[in-house]
């Protein structure tokens, strides 16, 4: 979800950067399709449906479709940002893959974003003794913030990164023209 944030903070600072709208018209994303496919995958995974669709393959769609996320980054990281975001979906990946395919959620972070546990609008469980828990859902955005929700450092990674490329491609200003 702090993807969602990271796009229009992306945006209003470029614009007090001087940056301009049209200079997001340049960015080429190669591999697009894969990141928001995976994306895709993933906002269905996490609905009832997807659930009763997905069944026990549920927690190895959710590894495939982060890697193939993951993928798409890494084949962009000439485009500034892109190194931040690749670093916070890999941590993202890791502890996603190394719980058995599930993000581990903190049920405080829970708590403060507003849930009463792990499952409806989140694709985060509860676990005794989550591996990598320095990397899991152990931050909040509290209940009562527009789109409250748990997240990880990977997560704030991922967000900072994307709002950087958003910056520098709108102030990044066009070559001049041979003279």
């Amino acid at each position: 979800m702090l993807i969602l944030w990271a796009i229009p903070v992306g945006i209003v600072v470029g614009l007090l950067l001087g940056g301009r709208l049209e200079g997001l018209l340049q960015l080429h994303f190669r591999w697009a399709a894969l990141a928001v496919g995976g994306l895709l995958v993933q906002v269905v995974l996490f609905t009832p449906f997807g659930d009763r669709v997905a069944g026990g393959l549920g927690p190895a769609i959710y590894v495939a479709s982060t890697a193939a996320v993951f993928l798409a980054v890494v084949r962009n990281l000439r485009m500034p940002g892109m190194v931040i975001v690749a670093v916070g979906a890999l941590s993202n990946l890791v502890a996603i893959s190394a719980n058995g395919g599930a993000m581990p959620a903190d049920p405080g972070a829970l708590t403060r974003a507003g849930f009463a546990g792990p499952g409806e609008y989140t694709n985060s469980v509860v676990l005794a003794e989550p591996v990598f828990q320095p990397l899991t859902d152990i931050y909040a955005l509290p209940a009562g913030v527009p789109m409250a929700n748990v997240f990880s450092i990977g997560d704030v990674l991922i967000g900072v990164g994307v709002a950087t490329a958003i910056v520098v491609a709108m102030r990044r200003r066009e070559a001049a023209p041979p003279a």
